[in-house]
């Protein structure tokens, strides 16, 4: 990946508390379509990331997700550490794979740099929204193969 971290010292924040999510009964049909909420996408997405997890370095935040269970749409809004992180747009793609591959296929998923958080925002939203761009970076191996790393459970 990078050989020189390009946030040596970033800011690290609490753990913010976990409500309770409610556990679906016995009764309920397995078949039903479940709705799928803010705390949800959250919680898919903040698995940890090596040292420190995507909430712990406030990359991601569960204000800044919207979900529309009625229309399947889902909207991530993530912040980098530093304003010329050349990192965002992987990890903008890392965001969107996970979901891509969490989530049913009914959502449409929309992933945004946080407004004035990076140079470049707007170019990499644009790449990160763009199907035709997306699917090309999927296209390429080595991508393809930092996503997967970037993806899989890292257990320290």
């Amino acid at each position: 990946m990078v050989s020189e971290l390009i946030n040596a010292n970033p800011v690290i924040y609490e753990k913010k508390k976990r409500r309770v999510r409610s556990v679906p009964s016995a009764a309920a049909d397995e078949y039903a379509v479940e709705a799928i909420d803010q705390q949800e996408i959250f919680d898919i997405l903040s698995d940890p990331e090596h040292p420190y997890s995507l909430e712990e370095l406030k990359v991601i935040t569960e204000d800044a997700i919207e979900v529309d269970d009625g229309c399947g749409y889902v909207r991530v809004t993530f912040t980098p550490t530093v304003e010329h992180c050349s990192m965002a747009t992987v990890i903008g793609l890392c965001l969107r794979v996970k979901l891509l591959r969490s989530l049913p296929s009914r959502y449409k998923v929309d992933i945004r740099v946080a407004p004035g958080s990076h140079a470049t925002e707007a170019a990499v939203n644009k790449q990160l929204n763009d199907k035709e761009r997306v699917a090309a970076a999927l296209e390429n191996p080595g991508l393809v193969d930092m996503v997967d790393e970037c993806l899989s459970p890292s257990y320290e």
